[in-house]
């Protein structure tokens, strides 16, 4: 039997434990460690979740990784074509990790109505075009289908509809300068909308309208097999630096490639420090639980002093009695973790369903609603780290059972 755990746990349920002066200050320790559990799943959902939300924004629009000709400059608009007689297309075999390829065009242009007109970047899409993000963006309308002849349907932003005044439905003229000649009659074209969609990208949405790319490839006067650049889409985010560098490797010498994070460096730097956030969030809430735990130990051992010097009157050694009360101590560490884990989680779940908290300016963080996300080996490891670390924290004042003598302990009142 183990004496250190029997002796613990008869002090955990013994009735004077739960009436004694240190009642209190127990309840509070685990009152903080309950706390700061709930702080620390929080902020770990909240901070996974919005990095997950605006990667997938972002890939949505432009893949992973993009492949173009080198003479393009990193331009918004398609310069230079690239054929799409690759090794690498329409399926990518030759790097691990890619799920999908994509070839697109832009090109910019004026849409003008009767009241107004507007800039903009027309995307030309294929058949194989992958729509599936769009699906959350869509808020009107059906998603345009370019699998067969070549149509007028374009999909166009709320930003860009409630500028232009336009609807589902409606027709509008979008003018195109030749890349040819500057002086001749741009090229004009009449699109329908069929679709608005909405992704909270103010940057994109006010920009881009999407349309069939063999529209892009006539005004460009390019063969059915040249296109702008081709979009690749990863199996994991975590991985795109990698594979970012392995494509490279496995493409001619004329065309460059680079990932969304280069392209969007400033967001991608901004939504780096969530991980320095949700760091200095899980360390502050481990020290408070910590000291916290500290002292109802050093109130435990206060009260428990007669005891402690039977126990050495009988020649158990000091670090024995250490044991009973870190057993004692990890007992109510982990009753602040379980409570911890069933609120905080709740919490999470009833967001992740229900969507009750919103940002009060969703333009400063893409989405309107706070995202969570985590996983169970996230949360197994955030417990695990706490009880650890708490632990390790109490073994310091642990220390001052060696200084307790047996006669004066037992007189100890």
């Amino acid at each position: 039997m183990n004496l250190e755990y029997f002796i613990a746990k008869r002090l955990i349920k013994g009735k004077e434990h739960k009436i004694s002066i240190s009642a209190p200050i127990i309840k509070i320790a685990i009152a903080a460690i309950a706390i700061g559990v709930i702080m620390m799943l929080v902020a770990i959902a909240t901070g996974l979740g919005l990095k997950e939300k605006i990667r997938e924004k972002i890939t949505a629009f432009n893949g992973h990784v993009q492949i173009y000709n080198y003479d393009n400059n990193n331009s918004e608009v398609s310069v230079v074509p690239v054929s799409t007689e690759q090794e690498f297309y329409p399926d990518f075999k030759m790097v691990d990790g890619i799920v999908h390829i994509q070839a697109v065009a832009t090109k910019a242009g004026i849409i003008r109505t009767e009241e107004t007109f507007e800039g903009i970047i027309a995307k030309g899409v294929g058949k194989e075009y992958n729509w599936e993000p769009f699906d959350e963006f869509l808020i009107e309308g059906v998603l345009p289908d370019y699998s067969g002849e070549l149509n007028s349907d374009v999909l166009i932003s709320r930003i860009m509809s409630n500028r232009l005044n336009l609807k589902v439905g409606d027709s509008f003229f979008t003018f195109f300068l030749r890349d040819d000649a500057a002086d001749k009659i741009p090229n004009q074209r009449k699109f329908t909308i069929t679709g608005i969609y909405d992704s909270g990208f103010e940057e994109i949405d006010g920009l881009y309208i999407f349309t069939d790319i063999r529209h892009i490839q006539r005004m460009n006067k390019w063969k059915d097999t040249e296109i702008g650049n081709f979009e690749v889409f990863l199996e994991s985010f975590d991985d795109i630096d990698e594979k970012n560098i392995e494509i490279r490797s496995k493409t001619f010498s004329t065309l460059d490639n680079r990932t969304i994070k280069d392209k969007y460096y400033k967001i991608f730097e901004w939504i780096g420090l969530f991980d320095f956030n949700i760091a200095l969030i899980i360390g502050i809430m481990i020290i408070v639980g910590g000291i916290n735990m500290i002292t109802a130990l050093l109130v435990l051992i206060l009260e428990r002093t007669p005891m402690i010097g039977i126990l050495k009157a009988l020649g158990t050694n000091n670090w024995s009695i250490r044991k009973v009360f870190l057993y004692n101590a990890a007992y109510l560490i982990i009753v602040g973790l379980f409570w911890g884990n069933l609120i905080g989680l709740g919490i999470i779940f009833i967001q992740e369903k229900f969507r009750v908290f919103k940002f009060p300016n969703p333009k400063e963080y893409y989405i309107e609603y706070i995202p969570v996300s985590i996983d169970l080996w996230t949360i197994l490891l955030l417990n695990t780290g706490v009880l650890f670390l708490c632990l390790l924290m109490l073994l310091i004042p642990s220390y001052i059972i060696t200084r307790i003598t047996p006669v004066k302990a037992i007189r100890f009142e």
